[in-house]
């Protein structure tokens, strides 16, 4: 091997490799801190200076960062955030963490990632080791970056190093961590797949190498379009078994006892965060490009959008048992985030379902003690509500959309409020005023106007 392989391949044995990585988000935040605590000196890149101004000051934006974690971190002189792509030039390998959402029309948006590459090729220096994290469609790597890179001058293998490797953050996951979590990793030469599985062998606990970053880049959208697939599929059930006047849950719960060939997956109002929704829309695009068409991604995908209006006319249901419409009706939306526990709302169905209802006329508000404001779809600022049960007695319907668990739901069920229940969170509660998702609506004889008060 060349002199700069044998450099960088010892300065990552002996920890002396100085690393890089660009956009300290829900992926590279928690990916540097790791490798700082792993002994390596790390300098973060991001474009948004309050980030930066946070992590100097050892405030974590990150739900799975804790601020005396990256404290402990900013005070060992090992971590250097800034916003100066120029810093490029004094680091060994570089991790490229960027968002890669989709455009309006479902198309790949790999214009971060862009970005980020023209930035390196302004600062490019030999023997550098580059590993793209961000999900995209399989042949990115090699299109988005080593094509670009050799347009220099420069030999992938020989001048410079390139892997795929990608992410599998589950933000507020209290068992699977960055340290924990196995990494596939793919290598453009051998030479590159040997320096990158020996650098992230270093901070990951289990490294997988692939034969190339192709698969790697696939192997990470089969995991979310599985996920996709099967979440559909039973929304779908939830809605058959509304139909039939059958409880889902109960289902999804006898079903589970078995002890194989079944994995329970759990109906809601719709998929968000940051890969479900879309990683399989890269590979359904990317697969239209060899003629092929995938009518299980595309399926999956138009029942999980689906799912927002489902709650809404359930909701509609719900109201007319109690001789009223959505219409001038006062809603509370009980949870904004896309899961638990956390503050991300990166598209979660929750916002869908809160600007449905104020399309359909609804005095609409919300409340969730993690996401404590979000941006409408008109750009304005919406704030959640604090939590007041004397406030929430006056709604003519509360609906779940996120089981954040340190909701007291005992004491929200007491109210007598008409609840949706998206989530199953009111499972142990049987009050007829408690409805919820994939089990019909049990008609009273007339409304009880206790419960309407």
């Amino acid at each position: 091997m060349n002199q700069e392989y044998e450099q960088l391949l010892s300065g990552i044995e002996n920890k002396k490799a100085v690393l890089g990585v660009v956009g300290l988000g829900y992926v590279g935040l928690p990916l540097a801190v790791e490798m700082v605590k792993q002994g390596f000196t790390v300098i973060g890149i991001d474009v948004d200076p309050s980030k930066i101004e946070q992590i100097y000051h050892g405030e974590s934006y990150i739900t799975d960062i804790s601020s005396e974690e990256l404290k402990a971190c900013v005070a060992s002189g090992r971590f250097k955030p800034t916003t100066d792509y120029s810093m490029i030039t004094v680091i060994d390998a570089l991790s490229i963490c960027v968002p890669t959402p989709l455009s309006e029309n479902q198309d790949p948006d790999t214009s971060y990632i862009t970005s980020v590459v023209d930035q390196i090729k302004l600062h490019m220096k030999k023997g550098i080791l580059i590993t793209l994290e961000s999900t995209t469609y399989p042949g990115t790597t090699e299109e988005l970056i080593q094509e670009k890179i050799e347009e220099l001058g420069f030999r992938v293998g020989e001048d410079f190093f390139l892997c795929f490797s990608p992410e599998r953050v589950d933000p507020s996951n209290v068992r699977y961590n960055t340290f924990n979590t196995p990494k596939v990793i793919g290598g453009t030469t051998q030479a590159c797949l040997t320096l990158g599985t020996a650098l992230y062998s270093k901070y990951v606990e289990k490294v997988v190498p692939v034969t190339s970053p192709k698969v790697a880049e696939m192997s990470k959208l089969l995991e979310n379009t599985f996920r996709s697939v099967n979440i559909a599929f039973i929304n779908e059930m939830a809605m058959m078994c509304d139909r039939m006047g059958i409880d889902i849950w109960e289902v999804i719960d006898a079903a589970a006892t078995k002890p194989f060939g079944f994995m329970p997956f759990y109906p809601g109002p719709g998929i968000g965060g940051h890969c479900i929704p879309l990683d399989p829309m890269y590979l359904s695009w990317k697969a239209k490009g060899f003629r092929f068409y995938s009518k299980f991604i595309e399926l999956a995908q138009s029942t999980n959008d689906n799912m927002p209006y489902y709650v809404i006319n359930k909701t509609s249901t719900i109201l007319n048992e109690y001789a009223k419409s959505i219409k001038k009706s006062s809603i509370l939306v009980l949870g904004m985030a896309y899961k638990p526990d956390i503050s991300d709302l990166r598209e979660s169905p929750a916002l869908e379902v809160y600007e449905l209802y104020k399309e359909n006329g609804a005095n609409v508000e919300y409340y969730d003690p993690h996401a404590v404001s979000f941006r409408d779809k008109h750009g304005e600022t919406v704030h959640s509500v604090a939590y007041d049960l004397a406030k929430f007695k006056t709604y003519d319907c509360i609906v779940l959309t996120t089981n954040h668990s340190g909701l007291d739901y005992g004491e929200i069920a007491a109210m007598g409020v008409p609840i949706l229940d998206t989530r199953n969170a009111f499972s142990s509660f049987n009050e007829p005023h408690i409805y919820k998702i994939g089990h019909s609506v049990q008609h009273i004889e007339e409304p009880n106007m206790a419960l309407i008060v």
